[in-house]
């Protein structure tokens, strides 16, 4: 699964990196991102911008909030088989863009590890996203992050990691495509692009939300 990441680099880089405007007034650096929060992502609604979702798909036709926090992640491998996410997928798609994600290896301790890419650049994972109106009437929108089976690296750690888009498949995943065409870009991305390194357990905590955390400990 996908379970916490970080998102927490300058507007500047964004702008340049996923060609998007950002609003310095909804965003801001998030070192230990969380299910429940509200976070960026690029919609295919306005692919232009950065937006803020909430992180737990809520189904349009849900009855409680609360159900987000048990739809984090959707495997991309039954997509189409949950009603919940299907729809979504096929017309609510996002970028979830993060300079890197983490990751909790079963151990005797669940040593948590930070997982990026190797030029430490920014990336994007795969989302789907919804709507929901609330009793009064308020519209929060939500997502999900699709999750695939691990690469090389990510299986000595855990197994399953999020889909990890290319810059060529990001475009294709927020534009029209068949689900053949957006089914074949769900696959783990390459390992030896990518690497981790061990982190303290202060980022077991949402509380815990600065830089401190992406510090490596031996």
């Amino acid at each position: 699964m996908c379970g916490r990441y970080s998102f927490a680099i300058v507007d500047e880089l964004i702008e340049e990196r996923f060609g998007v405007r950002v609003r310095t007034a909804i965003y801001k650096a998030r070192y230990n991102c969380a299910p429940g929060q509200e976070l960026a992502v690029i919609s295919n609604s306005t692919p232009g911008e950065i937006s803020l979702f909430h992180w737990g798909l809520i189904p349009s036709w849900a009855k409680e909030k609360s159900i987000g926090y048990k739809m984090i992640n959707a495997r991309s491998e039954t997509i189409l088989e949950k009603p919940s996410y299907k729809n979504a997928f096929r017309s609510r798609r996002c970028l979830v863009p993060a300079d890197s994600f983490f990751e909790w290896k079963k151990d005797s301790e669940k040593t948590p590890y930070r997982i990026l890419m190797k030029d430490e650049k920014p990336f994007a994972m795969a989302g789907i996203w919804d709507h929901w109106a609330t009793a009064d009437g308020e519209i929060i929108h939500s997502f999900s992050i699709l999750t695939t089976s691990p690469n090389e690296l990510m299986s000595g750690i855990h197994d399953r990691m999020p889909v990890i888009l290319s810059a060529a498949d990001e475009k294709r995943w927020l534009s029209p495509s068949s689900d053949s065409e957006l089914l074949g870009i769900l696959k783990p991305y390459p390992a030896e692009k990518m690497k981790a390194y061990k982190i303290s357990k202060l980022v077991n905590s949402p509380k815990n939300d600065t830089a401190e955390i992406l510090t490596p400990v031996s």
